[in-house]
């Protein structure tokens, strides 16, 4: 009888346990997008590759990534340097010219790298560089693109804005060569 009421109240309290904490959990939305009287379609939050091969985004992705020829050189850097062991986040506004051309071209370098799509976080902002979840908070945005590159939680280093090499694979060899 005692084992029965303690097994009983384990269970209840571990029913409960279980409720609540589905409950309070943070259920993040991917793939959102929205309209603005502003912009058109945006897209807000979390994004994934998938979502640049529609429509309208498509169009100046699409045009961006086939018009990008990556530096063999740089790619043969970022090779050696160690790309595919790091995690990158990128926070973008679909509104903005420079994300565009720069998101597409990174996206062209990272598939010529065969970098692995899972270690990318797409963040899309819109124009107060706020997202539903607020991860430009957490992450200090200010400006787009930014780009942010980690190894094991470490912040290697960001790039801002455009490339100020005139290569984005050459900026991002030096971040990764930084010492």
């Amino acid at each position: 009888m005692m084992r029965q009421k303690r097994f009983l109240t384990i269970a209840v309290v571990g029913l409960v346990s279980v409720v609540l904490t589905s409950c309070l959990g943070e259920k993040i939305v991917v793939n959102r997008q929205v309209e603005s009287s502003q912009d058109g379609a945006l897209l807000l939050g979390r994004q994934t590759l998938d979502q640049f091969h529609k429509e309208p985004f498509k169009d100046w992705f699409a045009k961006e990534y086939s018009d990008y020829t990556p530096h063999s050189e740089a790619i043969k850097s970022l090779k050696k340097a160690g790309i595919n062991s790091t995690r990158i986040s990128v926070f973008i506004g679909t509104w903005d010219t420079d994300s565009q051309r720069v998101f597409s071209r990174l996206i062209k370098v990272l598939d010529v790298m065969k970098y692995p799509k899972a270690k990318l976080e797409i963040i899309a902002l819109n124009r107060k560089k706020e997202s539903p979840a607020g991860e430009e908070a957490a992450n200090n945005i200010h400006q787009l693109p930014t780009i942010i590159i980690r190894k094991y939680d470490k912040v290697l280093g960001r790039l801002v804005g455009n490339p100020k090499t005139g290569l984005l694979e050459q900026d991002l060899v030096q971040v990764l060569n930084k010492k």
